[in-house]
């Protein structure tokens, strides 16, 4: 049994982790392996899942969010909201990844979206940003797509598979353009 659902849309519907869903997670990231690299290493094993998926769920500077397709109930991504700051900040960075069976279907641009709406109007946050190296287009037409704009250019900004790498900065903020719908 499923934790009640966040936020619906028409395709998809976002709700939080649960430790119930490492099986499925984990499968789901070995099939993605080829689609992640270079850019992202979700947990593969039981393990890591366990961990990854208990910060979520008990740390209160993150928020996570599994994405699944309304049809069938199948994990089609996950959307995390990372170094959430309150207080006169107010913010949080996303983080991102579709799984195979579901990449290019739109499932994460509509999950996105309900997403941002739900930290906005739930959590309270002012503004979101997305962190992307300059070589990976899909997640940059995501943000784009989401409303985010580029504000700038992070050299050295995160390791990541072993190296530190630039990344591209996309914001958007609580006032701006409700994109992605």
């Amino acid at each position: 049994m499923h934790p009640v659902t966040l936020a619906e849309g028409r395709r998809v519907g976002i709700r939080p982790y649960t430790r119930a869903d490492g099986a499925e997670f984990t499968r789901r990231a070995r099939q993605s392996r080829e689609l992640h690299r270079p850019w992202l290493f979700p947990p593969t094993t039981a393990e890591k899942y366990a961990g990854y998926a208990d910060a979520l769920i008990k740390d209160p500077t993150k928020a996570g969010f599994l994405v699944y397709e309304r049809q069938d109930g199948a994990l089609a991504g996950f959307i995390n909201i990372n170094n959430i700051v309150e207080g006169g900040f107010r913010s949080g960075a996303l983080g991102y990844g579709a799984f195979a069976h579901a990449a290019g279907r739109g499932f994460m641009r509509e999950g996105l979206g309900l997403v941002v709406r739900y930290a906005f109007d739930e959590l309270r946050l002012h503004r979101l940003e997305i962190n992307v190296q300059p070589g990976n287009t899909a997640s940059i037409a995501l943000a784009r797509g989401a409303g985010f704009r580029l504000e700038g250019y992070s050299p050295e900004f995160l390791f990541i598979d072993g190296a530190w790498r630039d990344h591209q900065r996309w914001a958007r903020t609580a006032d701006g353009p409700r994109g992605g719908r």
